[in-house]
């Protein structure tokens, strides 16, 4: 597999143990398969410039937690960033049901080598917030995932990974091409969320409310 990573910075060897512990999914290497991504990805701003890494691996021997295969839901994912990512849960449904979440739906990151699925950039981030709210239902929340075509991506999380990942080469990211890529991607998934879903109520969809009070698990064919 061929793989890119997003930075300022030409990073010909990954250092485990290094980087944002508050990440999607906790500490390690993020990359994609998409070497667009990752320009836009590498570009935080428009003034400085970034690199798109490319690396080989192969992860045929590791311990995979892909959260598209079907048997995890959305529920896993959300339950990843509640354990990662910084929440403000001010209201009493949104402490309940980041509780209910972490309790019924987390899988341990750290059991893994590498962990594959969706990015939380700043709009699924707000659509994340929306459903420990209540405001949107489960349904809302899986269609919101794929508005804004963020992309997939691939987290290599332990030191088995790390010492198997094989740079090759590194691509230029002008910023002020990708910037303005990342920023329109970013504004495409929130207008389409605020036009189509946030502003829709489904009365027969399921909000976390309904989760919690059903007793839903992992695994319930109904999610």
């Amino acid at each position: 597999m061929i793989i890119y990573h997003g930075s300022k910075d030409i990073i010909e060897k990954p250092e485990f143990g290094k980087g944002n512990k508050k990440n999607d999914y906790g500490l390690g290497f993020y990359c994609t398969e998409n070497v667009e991504l990752a320009k836009e990805w590498a570009c935080s701003n428009n003034e400085t410039n970034g690199y798109a890494n490319q690396y080989e691996i192969d992860l045929s021997d590791y311990k995979i937690l892909d959260l598209r295969d079907e048997k995890y839901s959305i529920l896993n994912w959300m339950a990843l960033l509640l354990k990662f990512r910084t929440f403000d849960v001010n209201t009493p449904i949104s402490s309940q049901a980041k509780e209910y979440i972490l309790e019924n739906f987390y899988v341990d990151a750290e059991e893994y080598d590498v962990i594959i699925g969706y990015r939380a950039d700043d709009s699924y981030f707000s659509f994340a917030r929306d459903f420990i709210n209540n405001t949107i239902s489960v349904e809302q929340l899986a269609e919101a995932m794929r508005l804004g075509e963020l992309g997939i991506q691939i987290v290599l999380k332990s030191k088995k990974a790390f010492n198997a990942v094989k740079y090759i080469s590194y691509e230029l990211a002008e910023c002020k091409e990708y910037y303005v890529k990342r920023v329109s991607r970013d504004k495409k998934a929130r207008e389409a969320y605020l036009s189509g879903h946030r502003q829709k109520l489904v009365s027969d969809g399921l909000f976390v409310m309904d989760i919690i009070r059903k007793g839903l698990k992992n695994g319930d064919k109904i999610l």
